[in-house]
């Protein structure tokens, strides 16, 4: 009953349009009153404790940083060196988008900001070059959810303060898992287009390869900063979001010179902004959380789950759909604040590693955000771009398809995350 209670307040709040952050307040106030603890000082309590963590302060800075980034000039240097190394080989633009993608994503950790910006610099050369605009407007969505897996993650920072999991380990174990979604796509595109007649560019000489590497190499800079110093202890997670959004902001004004003051305070504000909304998203879910605790759903769940507890793989195989199937109504940051704590004691009990659980649903999730109806990232392509949302859709099932055999392949041989994550965290 008590589940009941929850999941129907807050479907039928969702139901009525109320944004999610509000149902989940509604929600977790029905589960106070059917519980019988109803006060409004526990509620407002709970509400500023559930912002109030120091490992949060990550998510901030680490916005910051993508949005100096996209502003400062590094994203579209990024694009140029991808452009010098393989924009001469056929269908070489769209392997162009995915090197972005995964270099981008390294940057910022953000897949909207990414595919804000990869639809901005590729769509309009992909389609000049002779490419059908739905399938090229999927494939920028694909590469923009690289972001929420490899380091310096804002999805991962969210698990790690939502689960208790040490989110160092968590960046180090999400290098190799979004290395291969960039393969992934990669060998997809490659069977997309080993037939198609698109415009290729002229091969770039030594020294014009030089010159973009010589280019970009400060923005190269700010992932290396992050892995490195959290590898060797130098910074927390937090501390390293400070450090790259300084790091970007020095090379664009003092390196680049392409952010000016009064561009910087657009900058800020549009941090502020989307960092505003993460953060009473999550305040709202720690409400929830907190009530979930109260009522012990997850030892119910743990009590129900049991026969399969003995077979961690089933498990896995058996979440990570109910994960898929969820994200289709549910956005990343809310599907990871309200099933983490209902489900890492169901994921402790049948000995499976938290931390290669937590790159697993994030990487999950990531794919929501390309799943209609609610995907972000599709709405933010179909937006930026000018493209019908039905035609992004489209273009986006032979990439989709391709992801999540990728996640079937790591529930099936866990230590393709496990081994390499403890051996880069040492």
């Amino acid at each position: 009953m008590t589940i009941l209670v929850f999941v129907g307040a807050l479907i039928g709040a969702m139901a009525l349009g109320i944004p999610i952050a509000f149902s989940l307040l509604l929600s977790g106030v029905a589960l106070m009153w059917h519980l019988d603890l109803f006060d409004a000082q526990i509620l407002a309590q709970n509400l500023v404790n559930g912002a109030d963590s120091f490992p949060l302060l990550a998510v901030p800075f680490f916005m910051l940083a993508g949005e100096i980034m996209n502003a400062g000039g590094l994203s579209r240097r990024i694009v140029t060196l991808a452009m010098a190394l393989v924009g001469h080989i056929r269908g070489g633009l769209g392997y162009v988008t995915i090197m972005a993608g995964c270099i981008m994503g390294a940057l910022s950790g953000s897949a909207v900001a990414d595919a804000a910006a990869l639809t901005a610099l590729m769509l309009p050369m992909m389609v000049a070059a002779g490419h059908d605009k739905a399938r090229s407007a999927g494939l920028i969505a694909s590469a923009g959810i690289i972001a929420p897996v490899l380091p310096p993650s804002i999805a991962l920072v969210i698990f790690g303060v939502a689960g208790n999991v040490s989110i160092a380990r968590l960046f180090m174990a999400g290098i190799v898992p979004g290395l291969l979604l960039g393969i992934t796509l990669w060998l997809a595109w490659w069977w997309l287009v080993r037939r198609e007649t698109v415009e290729i560019g002229a091969r770039r000489s030594r020294a014009e390869v030089r010159e973009a590497l010589r280019e970009s190499a400060w923005a190269l800079g700010l992932p290396v900063l992050v892995v490195v110093g959290l590898r060797f202890g130098v910074f927390t997670p937090t501390e390293a979001a400070v450090a790259a959004a300084v790091y970007a902001l020095l090379v664009s004004m003092l390196v680049y010179r392409e952010l000016s003051w009064r561009a910087l305070c657009h900058v800020f504000v549009g941090a502020a902004r989307t960092s505003s909304i993460i953060m009473f998203l999550v305040a709202a879910a720690m409400v929830s959380a907190w009530l979930i605790t109260i009522a012990q759903l997850p030892a119910q769940i743990v009590t129900l789950l049991q026969p399969v507890l003995d077979h961690p793989k089933l498990l896995m195989l058996a979440i990570m759909l109910l994960v898929l199937v969820i994200g289709t109504a549910l956005d990343q940051t809310p599907c990871i604040l309200l099933l983490t704590p209902v489900l890492m004691p169901v994921i402790k009990a049948a000995g499976i590693d938290p931390v290669y659980f937590g790159v697993m649903f994030v990487l999950n999730t990531s794919i929501s955000l390309i799943t209609p109806p609610v995907g972000t990232v599709l709405n933010t392509v179909a937006g930026v771009g000018k493209v019908g949302i039905d035609s992004v859709i489209r273009g986006i099932g032979p990439f989709l398809l391709a992801m999540i055999a990728l996640l079937m392949l790591l529930v099936a041989f866990p230590g393709i995350i496990t081994v390499p994550g403890a051996w880069l965290y040492g």
